[in-house]
């Protein structure tokens, strides 16, 4: 039995025109896998969760969480899930074990409110008020309510947004050792190194479709090649002109900034600065670095997270 089945989801907001925020997702997660929603804002990745977690109706589609359905099979489901939302508001005034209780008693059956606070580190601030606590420690509060009802399924979305580095792998070895206990983690994030750190497969998204689904290292494999050399050069040059050389798997160009997909860089560089040299033109600017999800983002979906990012704001 799968811990989460969707075939052909879809979410439309009625509107003149109607927003289609999900267009057709098909998703099967397997049980014990830490399981990575990734792309941009706006991509329909919170939207799916929500129709997941039960809080949003589908426009159609089937769902099966844990072998179940929302329809016929709410309060089962519930007691066997925990939910960290993108945004979770918790009361300033109460203490860390006082919202840690409150939650505990929503399930008839999990962790002691003790056990909870100590999985997320924070025994030390069981009796302090939330309002006193940092962007990390409530974040890490919100994960403990998460827990404490034992849940199968863990829900998290964008789970480490604003919060510091050091603050990001706290939460991150969090989630490990829970995965490593049994459980299955959905999360949603835009933060790469994240993705590749913590999920056994990811599903790429934007636009509310799933553009690839895969292994972190499998996806990064597509590219044809784990590193990317990325320069620029003093004058207009096509792409075709270095898709060519021997040992490019691809070759992008954004706006006179280009990319090169390739295996072995040493063999390839030579190669390149011959070219530019050939040509008369001079480098501008080289690097090297390791081919990453944000690459095969880039491929997949044609344009970065930050051009996304951009167009949202405008």
């Amino acid at each position: 039995m799968h811990a989460i089945h969707v075939r052909n989801l879809v979410k439309t907001y009625p509107g003149k025109p109607p927003v289609e925020a999900v267009r057709g997702i098909d998703l099967t997660v397997e049980r014990g896998e830490c399981f990575g929603v990734l792309g941009p804002n706006g991509a329909g990745k919170t939207t799916t969760i929500e129709i997941l977690e039960g809080l949003l109706d589908a426009t159609s589609g089937e769902v099966e969480v844990l072998g179940k359905r929302w329809e016929s099979d709410a309060d089962a489901i519930r007691q066997s899930i925990g939910i960290s939302l993108q945004d979770t508001q918790l009361s300033e005034k109460l203490t860390v074990i006082e919202t840690v209780t409150l939650f505990r008693s929503f399930y008839r059956d999990g962790l002691t409110p003790e056990d909870a606070i100590a999985k997320v580190g924070l025994e030390d601030k069981t009796d302090a008020r939330m309002k006193a606590l940092s962007g990390g420690q409530k974040q890490r509060v919100a994960v403990a309510t998460a827990l404490v009802g034992a849940p199968d399924l863990l829900f998290l979305d964008e789970p480490t947004t604003g919060l510091d580095p050091v603050s990001r792998r706290e939460l991150w070895d969090i989630l490990s050792r829970f995965k490593a206990s049994g459980g299955t983690i959905l999360l949603t994030t835009h933060y790469m190194d994240e993705a590749e750190r913590l999920c056994d497969r990811i599903a790429i998204v934007d636009a509310g479709k799933v553009l690839a689904v895969d292994t972190p290292t499998a996806l990064i494999a597509s590219l044809g090649g784990d590193h990317v050399i990325e320069f620029a050069v003093d004058g207009e040059s096509g792409s075709d002109t270095f898709a060519n050389l021997t040992g490019v798997a691809s070759c992008r160009n954004e706006g006179g900034q280009f990319s090169l997909s390739v295996k072995e860089p040493h063999l390839v560089i030579p190669l390149l600065l011959d070219q530019v040299a050939g040509s008369g033109q001079s480098l501008t600017s080289l690097t090297t670095r390791q081919a990453s999800l944000e690459d095969v983002f880039v491929k997949l979906a044609g344009h970065s997270l930050e051009d996304n990012e951009q167009q949202r704001a405008a």
